[in-house]
């Protein structure tokens, strides 16, 4: 939702302006035609209510002028539609409009970074990117479009297989699973001596590497913060492998910085894409007192790996940090305790290092 308004900048400022709205047109396929207050009117909603939908959804206000479309008209007839059927509560379709703006918001904002900057490079003498946006987009938009739902589509149906086959209903917001966070050691000291593109290259590789794996193995990407990825997984083993396997992928990087992954097993709550508990801020503290390409968990992770036979029933008592490792076996995993530490927040930590097994000492 974009603002008509403007102050005087030249012919260059007035030719962008024309640009950006022949796009937003294309984008769009219709005409801005509405100010929100008609936009409302027409929907047949409420202003505070369209008001409440539009901030969430991270449009800005833009006052009264005439900026809305009428697929604005539409999207809002229908997000109120769903409250009025009872399908949802009002502040459930606020949580809707909020999650999905933010969501497409970095979509957007990604995709149209990469385009321009990758596709337009190479124009002709002469032409600015501006000159190349329209066809550009016009290109792509369909596919784009297509290409989204289609994701959105297969993404829903896994979720719904999840929330169908949870014995009750609690476990579709409070549930058991496995977190990880993988944290590249010395990134902010390194951002300072790398150049942009390199840095940015760097987070791409670190990023792509680490979420196509964690997909592979059958884990979930929750989000990523750049040097840092968090990803959880309903059975401890699929964790472990991935936690294991990410350490030794990006070993192989000669550009990477080295890797450490905290992970911890307990109740987690999720709610809009993301966990939250203290399961989770386990994970995270245990990340930051790991050692250099080493995983480490919590007493329940190593707890659930024993049960499932994953790695060898070992306690404290038998296994010392510095006494005798345990011989590999038929195990898929090794663990040897660490010394107890008092862990802001969480009071006194009993982590273990996980590994290959033979690999632990």
């Amino acid at each position: 939702m974009a603002d008509e308004s403007g102050g005087g900048g030249g012919q260059e400022d007035d030719d962008d302006q024309t640009v950006a709205l022949d796009l937003e047109r294309l984008i769009l396929d219709a005409p801005r035609r509405y100010t929100p207050y008609q936009a409302a009117r027409a929907a047949d909603v409420p202003m505070e209510l369209a008001t409440r939908f539009w901030r969430a959804m991270g449009f800005p206000d833009i006052g009264q002028s005439r900026a809305l479309t009428e697929s604005d008209v539409i999207a809002l007839r229908r997000l109120a539609g769903l409250v009025e059927s009872g399908l949802l509560s009002e502040p459930m379709a606020i949580q809707v409009a909020r999650s999905t703006g933010q969501t497409t918001a970095r979509l957007a904002g990604w995709q149209m970074d990469t385009f321009l900057e990758n596709l337009t490079q190479a124009v002709e003498p002469g032409m600015t990117r501006a000159d190349v946006a329209y066809p550009l987009v016009e290109l792509l938009l369909p596919e784009l479009e297509q290409f989204l739902v289609y994701v959105w589509r297969r993404q829903l149906a896994a979720v719904t297989g999840r929330v169908v086959q949870a014995a009750e209903d609690t476990e579709m917001t409070s549930g058991r699973l496995a977190v990880g966070f993988a944290d590249l050691v010395g990134f902010t000291r390194l951002s300072r001596r790398l150049e942009e593109e390199e840095l940015g290259e760097l987070v791409e590789t670190f990023e792509n590497t680490c979420s196509d794996l964690i997909a592979g193995q059958g884990g979930r990407v929750i989000k990523t913060l750049g040097d840092e990825i968090l990803y959880v997984s309903e059975d401890p083993g699929t964790a472990a492998e991935i936690a294991l396997s990410l350490v030794e992928t990006l070993a192989k990087e000669d550009t990477m910085p080295a890797l450490r992954v905290g992970m911890a097993f307990g109740t987690v709550t999720s709610r809009m894409g993301d966990v939250f508990g203290t399961t989770v801020n386990l994970a995270s503290r245990l990340t930051s007192i790991a050692p250099r390409d080493a995983v480490l968990v919590d007493g329940e992770m190593a707890t659930a790996l024993e049960q499932i036979g994953a790695a060898p029933p070992v306690t404290r008592e038998d296994a010392a940090p510095d006494g005798p490792v345990p011989g590999p076996g038929e195990h898929r995993f090794h663990l040897q305790p660490m010394w107890r530490r008092p862990v802001r927040g969480l009071g006194l930590v009993e982590p273990w290092m996980l590994a290959r097994p033979g690999r632990l000492g």
